[in-house]
């Protein structure tokens, strides 16, 4: 058992932004991006992007923005602006919250992308780069992820990006009128290495073609550096 009598308070995360290749990861501080943000995931059609969210959807860009001003700035939670460099404006957000300094435990949640942003290799660097704040800049021990048991996606994206499978906590919220089982994921520090250079590697400009295609996908990367250990 390792010894972690040296263990430190954990700073919480600042609000430098993470600048990648293919997108910004800026800290929500102010009302700059609920603008794009709104044009971006709030129109009716987008409705059902909201499914798994405890709020939303939004019928006008003014309500939206007085949502947003007591969520996105409420200071226990910070919220991260997702700008792809495509674009240039904010077509996502996602959280880092639940911080248990102590112990080393933080989560990333309120995950809502823009159909446009879906899919892309900018989400997929965004979740990277917020991964690398958490471990590699903050010295983080844990990193949570957790969802609705009942959506698909939210499950299928924490195990591509490399999150383990932890658990069911059953009837754990009412959301929505409705019950909600939570999925637990998370990713530890020891882990972190192996999957930092399959992001890396992932990324790679040689790892896709020039219609922007995948080489190799990110799961394949990961167990061959893993047999490669």
């Amino acid at each position: 058992m390792s010894d972690l009598s040296g263990y430190q308070v954990r700073s919480p995360p600042g609000t430098m932004p993470l600048v990648g290749r293919s997108v910004t990861v800026a800290p929500i501080v102010d009302e700059r991006h609920f603008a794009d943000l709104f044009a971006a995931y709030g129109q009716p059609e987008n409705e059902s992007l909201y499914d798994y969210l405890p709020y939303g959807p939004f019928a006008e860009q003014a309500a939206f923005g007085e949502w947003a001003s007591r969520v996105y700035l409420a200071g226990d939670m910070l919220f991260h602006a997702l700008v792809p460099a495509t674009s240039g404006r904010a077509e996502g957000v996602a959280a880092l919250m639940r911080m248990d300094r102590p112990n080393g435990v933080i989560e990333i949640g309120h995950i809502c992308l823009a159909p446009s942003l879906k899919r892309t290799v900018a989400a997929t660097e965004a979740f990277f780069l917020m991964m690398g704040r958490v471990f590699d800049e903050l010295g983080y021990r844990r990193f949570e992820w957790k969802c609705d048991d009942g959506n698909g996606p939210s499950k299928r994206a924490a195990e591509r990006l490399g999150f383990t499978f932890e658990g069911l906590f059953r009837q754990h919220m009412i959301v929505k009128g409705r019950n909600r089982d939570t999925a637990w994921f998370a990713m530890l520090d020891s882990e972190w290495p192996a999957l930092d250079a399959s992001f890396r590697a992932w990324l790679a400009p040689d790892n896709f073609d020039p219609d922007g295609r995948q080489r190799r996908s990110l799961g394949e990367l990961r167990r061959d550096l893993a047999r490669s250990r």
